[in-house]
């Protein structure tokens, strides 16, 4: 145990050191996956590293599912930018020494798009509409009564017309808890391999150089650069402050170490009553060029109804500030529990 007490503090030490690597940006794909999900965790600015539990855990650390006690579903939707929205389903269980499993699946609703082409340029009538799907697999354990762990196995799904590309990735994470109220917590994302573009679409059919005039035209495929996936580093740290029987706070903070953008500092807060009603806050906070984050200050509420027969129903929603489009993102999450 205090081996791993000395890791986190080393950690701690040397990750702030790093600076992201801000020259990278725009060089790599898929940051579907830098989509977040659930309306507590963005609520709460991300930041709830350390001490998020069930299945919105999968996201954002896959050490905290294992405390996940019977089984559990979960559906999120959010209204993101450009008119683009995001579904997220997940459905997980306990199975005592086993460990806890679940499976996540996440979805993007991009719209139709007019299709252009060389002799039409202003679009020929017909659309199509991208798919971008990030699938998961996902194992979580308490090691100890302090420590749990846990790791997704994702597959990267992104299509456009018949030219698609697919990579696969994981994330690993753990929790440390010094005791009922102050918690560690980890996480590497997005570790995985590099993604290519293939597909009948990058086909073009053209004349041979060198031909005579009138000569069979060649097929020809243009030859996609591969791409990175957008990974980063994550460390945090929560507390819960008790205020009496029915009234708790909650904070936290969690520092990312991108691979291609600013580091990022993610400050939360949830105040509980009852353990029934929550209200929530947040804020994203990048390290340079604080002017250009997309995303700013977040909040959120939610219900934690408990029915009969183990069984309790959540309701959450979270708003979140959006710079430079006319419209915030609106998030709302339904969860099932079955104790």
């Amino acid at each position: 145990m205090k081996k791993l007490i000395i890791i986190f503090l080393a950690v701690a030490c040397i990750v702030p050191s790093i600076a992201g690597d801000k020259s990278r940006k725009g060089t790599t794909g898929a940051d579907q996956l830098l989509v977040p999900v659930g309306a507590r965790g963005i609520a709460t600015g991300e930041a709830f590293l350390s001490n998020v539990t069930g299945l919105e855990a999968l996201y954002y650390n896959p050490a905290g599912f294992a405390h996940t006690t019977g089984s559990e579903a979960m559906f999120s939707y959010m209204t993101y930018i450009a008119d683009i929205n995001v579904s997220y389903f997940a459905i997980g269980t306990n199975l005592g020494d086993l460990g806890s499993f679940a499976f996540s699946i996440k979805t993007f609703d991009i719209g139709d798009i007019p299709v252009t082409t060389f002799d039409a340029p202003d679009g020929d009538g017909s659309t199509y509409s991208p798919g971008f799907l990030t699938a998961g697999l996902s194992y979580a354990k308490v090691i100890t009564d302090r420590v749990s762990v846990g790791v997704n196995a994702k597959v990267i799904s992104e299509t456009i017309l018949d030219a698609n590309a697919t990579g696969f990735a994981v994330d690993f994470g753990v929790q440390y808890r010094f005791n009922n109220n102050l918690t560690l917590g980890a996480a590497v994302k997005n570790i995985g391999t590099n993604m290519v573009y293939s597909g009948s679409n990058l086909q073009v059919n053209t004349g041979i150089p060198g031909t005579l005039p009138g000569s069979r035209e060649g097929t020809f495929e243009v030859v996609a650069e591969p791409f990175q996936i957008p990974s980063y580093f994550e460390l945090a740290v929560g507390y819960t402050y008790d205020i009496n029987e029915q009234n708790m706070l909650q904070i936290a903070s969690t520092f990312r170490n991108n691979n291609a953008l600013e580091d990022q500092m993610k400050f939360g807060l949830e105040y509980g009553f009852n353990q029934m009603f929550f209200l929530r806050a947040g804020y994203d906070l990048l390290l340079e060029n604080t002017d250009q984050n997309t995303f700013g200050f977040t909040a959120g509420a939610g219900i934690n109804y408990q029915m009969t027969d183990g069984i309790n129903v959540v309701l959450d929603y979270a708003f979140r500030d959006v710079k430079e489009f006319p419209t915030a993102n609106h998030i709302f999450t339904v969860k099932l529990g079955l104790e």
